[in-house]
């Protein structure tokens, strides 16, 4: 089967319902969750969209609660698993194009979800559409489970399997090419000043970030009894770090906004973080006690260093390289002090409980308490299992790329498999814009992509 001549031909069709899903604002809404839509109703109404998307095509589509769901083709005891998600990260600020529209302009479709994971899901789901307009039998039952809540805990795929099967094997077409066969631990910790905060205190409040797993584009804060020089100050810190940012006096307090650029979590370097700039700033202006020891942990734990090397939670091993750390929300709050909420993925070896101890006694001594608010393992799967090694082929089969499997920081539905690994859509050399302003996905690249998911169901459930 020619599955980029067929994948081409049917371009037109998937460009536009991937249009059609990226217009669905499916971004958690904690707020507005109920019974009926556990996440908010964006991610629901994008889960029912794709229910009722493969329904029409013949699908066998099930609703887990609103939770998650599946479409299904197949017969067989064994579970092929292809694991997608709907729902996305906040926008945040700087986009040139609307984020929820789904613009394609040279040869780029843009909107958020793109890339994670919008437009992956829809090559995999045209590649299922593909092998059952063309009759292939298959041996296998073949499932697209898909949840909605992917980028704030995985709530929804445990809710799934708490009710249904585990796949025999499965991917998530949410990473990179050629294939992610190790994923890196993620544990979410949670940084508390223990130092009394004083009715003097000149920060009042300090804000930046929305989610631990996004690198922080913009921070706030209000403070009071500082130099009348901290307008002065301020354009210069401006001009030196090459950096945006505003200064406004109101009621005898200064309002501060501070610019960074947003990025994913499992690459924080990629990104510059706006809570540690303003912290930097502040650092040179705020004399009383919690204040300055705030700003200072902030600075002297995160400042150009993104593996924890500060606070002794550093670790490398070959399997998966660095451990990394992103301040991802980031408050003070004039009565409660400072909290900082972090996302660490660390290495597929780390001894996490020897060095969660070793940093717990560090942190003390700087003010703050460090408790582990969740913690999932890491993850892997041995590059010489059949498994790994018949993805591989299907990818080298297309690309002439014999590159090596991968590791990520990145948390995807693999590791909920028992053997699952992540499977592109990303490839080689491209720029990787998840979580970013202005996320595309390239449409030409899409079209391979569903070739690839097609030609890889095949080998995996089709009929030997």
């Amino acid at each position: 089967m020619d599955w980029i001549k067929l994948a081409e031909s049917r371009r037109e069709e998937l460009v536009s319902e991937l249009q059609q899903l990226i217009q669905i604002e499916s971004v958690l809404d904690q707020e507005a969750s109920n019974d009926q839509a556990p996440f908010g109703e964006g991610p629901l109404k994008a889960l029912q969209f794709l229910l009722s998307l493969g329904e029409k095509q013949g699908f066998t589509a099930k609703n887990f609660d609103n939770y998650a769901g599946h479409l299904e083709m197949g017969s067989g005891e064994e579970l092929l698993g292809i694991l997608c998600h709907v729902d996305v990260v906040p926008v945040g600020d700087s986009w040139t194009y609307p984020p929820f529209k789904g613009e394609v302009v040279d040869g780029k479709l843009y909107g958020r979800g793109a890339i994670d994971d919008k437009g992956p899901t829809m090559a995999a789901y045209l590649a299922m559409k593909m092998i059952k307009d063309s009759g292939i039998e298959l041996d296998k039952r073949v499932r697209m489970i898909i949840g909605t809540d992917e980028e704030s805990g995985f709530r929804c795929v445990d809710h799934y399997f708490s009710k249904e099967e585990m796949p025999t094997i499965g991917f998530a077409p949410d990473a990179d090419f050629p294939l992610i066969n190790a994923e890196k631990g993620i544990s979410i910790l949670d940084f508390s000043q223990k130092e009394k905060v004083e009715d003097d205190e000149q920060i009042i409040a300090f804000k930046a970030g929305q989610r631990s797993n996004m690198v922080p584009d913009a921070a706030n804060a209000i403070i009071q009894n500082v130099s009348p020089l901290i307008e002065e100050n301020f354009n210069i810190f401006l001009e030196k770090n090459s950096t945006d940012g505003t200064l406004t006096k109101e009621d005898g307090r200064y309002i501060i906004t501070m610019k960074g650029k947003a990025a994913h979590a499992m690459e924080p370097e990629k990104g510059r973080n706006a809570a540690v700039l303003l912290s930097k700033f502040l650092q040179t202006e705020v004399t009383t006690k919690a204040s300055l020891e705030f700003v200072s942990f902030m600075v002297n734990t995160f400042d150009e260093d993104h593996y924890g090397n500060n606070i002794k939670l550093d670790y490398y091993d070959d399997m998966s390289g660095h451990t990394t750390l992103n301040p991802g929300v980031v408050l003070f709050h004039q009565k409660r002090g400072g909290h900082v909420q972090v996302s660490m993925r660390y290495s597929v070896s780390y001894p996490f409980e020897e060095k969660i101890t070793e940093a717990t006694g560090h942190v003390a001594a700087l003010g703050f308490a460090l408790d582990v608010a969740s913690n999932s393992s890491p993850h892997y799967v041995p590059e010489e299992d059949e498994f790994v090694q018949t993805l591989l082929e299907v990818y080298r089969k297309y690309t002439g790329d014999n590159s090596k499997p991968l590791s990520t920081g990145g948390g995807t539905y693999a590791r909920t498999m028992k053997k699952g690994v992540a499977f592109g859509m990303l490839f080689p050399g491209e720029p990787d814009v998840a979580h970013q302003a202005d996320e595309f996905v390239v449409v030409e690249n899409l079209v391979k992509a569903a070739a690839i998911y097609a030609e890889a169901i095949t080998r995996l459930a089709g009929k030997k």
